[in-house]
């Protein structure tokens, strides 16, 4: 497989794992109470296999370097979504709001710049 359609899978896959993350912000923020944990383990799951595809093109289809920064802004968004989770969710503590909107900036970011790998020109 080429690291083009790899990169465009990976993409659909984060863009469903955005949509379970709105969601989950719109819980947090609006609603002031937690989003439910079978959303959270999806949401994770989702940006687990994405990021796997995405270290597949990087490292093993020599995908461009954009991609390669799109993922190193995913690992490190990823490890904001750990902190929550871990941290926060599981001990049924409130998620706090700069943690949440420091993890939605950083992975609209890594996105884009894989929106923009995946589907050039």
């Amino acid at each position: 497989m080429e690291a083009t359609k790899m990169l465009q899978v990976a993409t659909y896959l984060f863009g469903l794992t955005a949509l379970g993350g709105i969601l989950m912000g719109w819980i947090r923020l609006a609603r002031g109470t937690n989003p439910p944990s079978w959303l959270a383990m999806a949401h994770g799951f989702l940006a687990a296999a994405g990021v796997t595809m995405l270290a597949y093109a990087v490292f093993a289809l020599e995908a461009s370097g954009t991609a390669l920064l799109s993922l190193l802004l995913f690992l490190a968004g990823s490890l904001g979504g750990i902190v929550l989770n871990l941290f926060y969710h599981l001990h049924g503590k409130p998620l706090p709001k700069a943690i949440v909107a420091a993890h939605a900036v950083i992975s609209i970011v890594a996105f884009v710049l894989l929106y923009m790998a995946a589907f050039p020109g």
